[in-house]
């Protein structure tokens, strides 16, 4: 069935299940080291009450058939071994339908995570992950070439992804449509890397010539992903050079990352194919009738992109096979954080001992040089980010961080860089407080060892103590 397979894309099929077996795996490993603070039976927001309100057919997972804290940690370091076995090719040792079963319990696993995890799950990269990981399923292992279809599909959503993208900006912030967006952004985004305060003082007309390269690669070059080779390898490359400069200048968890390893899929490398059997009857059916199934589920992500009035990071149905992507629509222009202090005073006093909590991602001491993260991902300093943009981001779960603080919850305390507050001696108030960041000048750098420069904004939350941390929503 030649019409079926391409058999010159066997080791572009070996690279992307490789390296998305990886990405599996930071997954798998984030959740496994953070569930239990954020969504834990103590988490700030806990699945038990999660799954009270919320029935199966709108968020299918596992765990609406049992939840404990001890059963999710075996889901997620299960699927951190199933990652590994992938990673190391186990899925190649088996025989077909073995393969495509061992690929389905990653995506089956994740999907009962991203299900439960509420706002902590609530980003664009999660299903993006759940999508691409069940086309995987699709591809086959070394008893097959790659089918066709599977490999247009995984096009396609590199499409989405990228098309997408650029339509949300130009849709979006005027600053995209005048080129002046990177004048801001490396100093705004969520989380700075180690790099960013360097692209942030890159002459302004160099950011001119980066916005204007990122609209052509995300609306001009997407349409060559579906030429013939090798103009579809020379756009996917220029894809992947534009998403390792994004992962140099920031840390975005894994979503540079999987668009790198969906542009992998577009690859052609040179290589002589290996002599397969044809593709049995039973995968060519279940190949095309679910890719035929995806897609006529596709036409809604178009209706989004088409339409005047596109949202990003939207999915459209329950198992999260087809969505919409998109990011930084519009961009802020005045980075503010939200500083958290505890005090062991009683009462507290404005001249009381406050000591500040360190967080590992998210800047804090103005002389603490940012680290990078990705693709590893730092849930609560990313949504420390959204609460310092509204405190309506923050309202299902800050009064519940604040709680956990100040019983200094040893589960909490490990999402953080540091405690001020040793074991056994918990603060007694804890206050929250709101200031504006700045990227230091190159001066400023020089004379203070300093990468940031802030400037008490106002009061976020008032000093706090147990019995009324505990009232807040």
């Amino acid at each position: 069935m030649e019409w079926f397979t391409a058999s010159g894309y066997w080791l572009t099929r070996l690279v992307f299940q490789r390296s998305l077996a990886g990405l599996y795996l930071v997954a798998f490993l984030t959740a496994a080291l953070q569930f239990r603070a954020l969504i834990g039976e103590r988490g700030m927001l806990p699945v038990p009450r999660f799954l009270e309100r919320v029935p199966f057919r709108r968020s299918p997972s596992l765990f609406h058939l049992y939840y404990s804290d001890r059963f999710f940690a075996l889901c997620a370091w299960a699927g951190c071994a199933v990652s590994a076995a992938l990673l190391a090719g186990l899925d190649s040792l088996l025989p077909l339908w073995g393969g495509m079963l061992l690929w389905l319990v990653p995506w089956a696993l994740y999907l009962s995570v991203v299900n439960v995890g509420q706002t902590w799950y609530a980003f664009g990269w999660e299903s993006l992950l759940l999508e691409v990981g069940f086309l995987a399923v699709l591809l086959g292992n070394d008893e097959v070439a790659p089918p066709v279809v599977v490999l247009f599909l995984l096009r396609w959503v590199l499409f989405r992804v990228e098309f997408g993208a650029g339509l949300i900006k130009m849709r979006g912030d005027a600053c995209w449509r005048k080129l002046t967006c990177l004048d801001h952004h490396h100093e705004t985004q969520p989380m700075p890397g180690p790099l960013s305060w360097f692209f942030h003082r890159l002459p302004k007309p160099l950011h001119r010539v980066e916005v204007a390269a990122n609209h052509v690669t995300q609306l001009v070059v997407p349409f060559l992903l579906f030429t013939p080779q090798p103009v579809a390898t020379a756009a996917a490359s220029l894809m992947i050079v534009t998403q390792l400069w994004l992962v140099l200048s920031g840390n975005f968890a894994w979503l540079n990352w999987i668009t790198i390893v969906l542009a992998l899929s577009a690859v052609a490398f040179p290589a002589d194919p290996p002599d397969v059997p044809d593709a049995p009857l039973w995968y060519v059916v279940v190949v095309l009738a679910v890719s035929a199934l995806l897609l006529g589920l596709g036409h809604r992500p178009v209706r989004n992109m088409l339409s005047r009035r596109q949202v990003m990071n939207r999915s459209f149905d329950p198992l999260h096979l087809v969505n919409t992507y998109g990011a930084f629509g519009s961009v802020s222009r005045v980075r503010y954080e939200v500083v958290i202090e505890g005090t062991a005073d009683e009462p507290a006093r404005e001249d009381s001992d406050w000591r500040e909590y360190e967080f590992k991602g998210k800047p804090g001491d103005p002389r603490r040089w940012p680290r990078q993260f990705a693709p590893y991902h730092l849930r609560l300093d990313w949504l420390m980010w959204f609460a310092a943009l509204s405190p309506a981001y923050a309202g299902p779960w800050f009064g519940a961080l604040v709680e956990r603080l100040l019983e200094n919850d040893r589960d909490t305390l490990r999402l953080l860089r540091r405690s001020p507050f040793p074991p056994g001696a918990p603060p007694r108030y804890v206050r929250a407080r709101l200031f504006r960041y700045r990227y230091t000048t190159w001066r400023e750098l020089r004379e203070t060892g300093a990468c940031w420069q802030r400037t008490y904004v106002r009061d976020f939350l008032p000093p706090t103590r147990l019995a009324q941390a505990a009232q807040s929503p």
